[in-house]
């Protein structure tokens, strides 16, 4: 896994006047909890923050808290748990880091990256992908930053699931076997395509079916007429 350093300073104040003169400083508030640590409220520098989140692999790097208390520094592993994104400034206003220990196992969600090329494709078919993450545990040490997915084996028609996923020992897969990650489907043109060319045969004139004569059609008038 990747690890990144972030600099944090314990913050004593937690309502909103504060935290407004934080960001005005170029600083993010933020806490880091855990399943064993009692929150503490930190701030950190916005611009270093903003750096971590962009990465866009939020859970699967970790994150160094060089955590200053006066002259006083403590070192945490965490990772970046939850964001809460100014959509109007694109800034983030808050963030809660968890810490990791590295004799406990921790379940994160990984993003997907698939590899190779599906000859299905090639043939014309559409490649849809329809899960971007693999909710995953293990010790941290072992957990991989990305899954690869192959899908060099897939023709038209073909998928590939969570149960064709395989990771290193220690490293287990919460999501369902069955949940499809990608697929290659018939291209919709070429549905489109066939279902234009269906009702172009459908209304041309049957085959063995002879339009009716010039003369057939007098004798079927005058034929009207005598009744």
């Amino acid at each position: 896994m990747e690890t990144i350093t972030l600099d944090a300073q314990i913050r004593k104040e937690s309502k909103k006047g504060p935290s407004r003169r934080l960001r005005a400083e170029g600083l993010t508030p933020a806490i880091f909890y855990g399943p064993h640590t009692e929150p503490v409220m930190l701030s950190v520098k916005s611009f270093d923050l903003k750096k971590v989140v962009e990465k866009g692999r939020k859970e699967s790097v970790f994150v160094k808290l060089d955590i200053a208390d006066g002259e006083k520094k403590t070192e945490k592993l965490s990772i970046l748990k939850d964001v809460q994104i100014n959509t109007l400034k694109k800034s983030v206003d808050h963030a809660d880091f968890y810490e990791i220990r590295m004799d406990r196992e921790l379940t994160i969600d990984v993003p997907i990256s698939l590899t190779g090329e599906a000859p299905g494709v090639e043939d014309g078919g559409e490649l849809s992908t329809l899960k971007r993450e693999l909710k995953i545990s293990g010790l941290p040490s072992i957990l991989p930053e990305i899954v690869e997915v192959d899908i060099s084996n897939l023709g038209i028609g073909d998928s590939v699931k969570v149960g064709d996923v395989r990771l290193a020992d220690g490293v287990n897969i919460l999501d369902a076997d069955d949940v499809v990650i990608a697929s290659v489907a018939i291209a919709r043109a070429a549905i489109l395509e066939a279902e234009v060319e269906e009702e172009a045969e459908a209304e041309e004139v049957p085959e063995g079916v002879d339009e009716i004569s010039e003369g057939e059609k007098d004798n079927t008038e005058i034929g009207r007429k005598d009744h």
